[in-house]
């Protein structure tokens, strides 16, 4: 299959979403490369754009993501990527999702997730 990694200047959004209970965990990026690179290893990697490099999911934090299943959706051009999580965080901040903060019609966000490691626990002493 031929997926449409020209609409974003060579990446495709990757929502992340875990294989058992169907929780979506966080959305990343990905280019040709870390697409073969996911589908080669099983484990779920991404293009970071702030990086310009490609990383593999808990590279450093040693929380990874376990490939099950991905789905293309019905342009080719973004992807849905059914994981099972190795750890028990995949947010850096320490949350299990990355999507813990909900958001209110006037734009206040308040935290809606308990956080499941510190960021000491994912990174070792004195990283954030």
């Amino acid at each position: 299959m031929e997926l449409d990694f020209e609409k974003e200047n060579g990446l495709i959004p990757a929502i992340v979403q875990d294989a058992v209970n169907g929780e979506v965990l966080m959305l990343g990026f990905m280019n040709r490369e870390a697409l073969a690179k996911t589908q080669e290893t099983g484990f779920v990697t991404f293009y970071s754009r702030s990086r310009k490099k490609l990383w593999m999911k808990g590279e450093s934090s040693g929380q990874k993501l376990l490939l099950r299943e991905m789905r293309v959706d019905c342009d080719q051009d973004a992807l849905l990527v059914r994981a099972e999580l190795d750890g028990g965080a995949v947010c850096h901040e320490g949350y299990r999702s990355c999507f813990f903060r909900q958001m209110d019609r006037a734009g206040e966000a308040k935290v809606v997730a308990d956080r499941v490691l510190s960021p000491e626990e994912l990174y070792g002493k004195g990283k954030k």
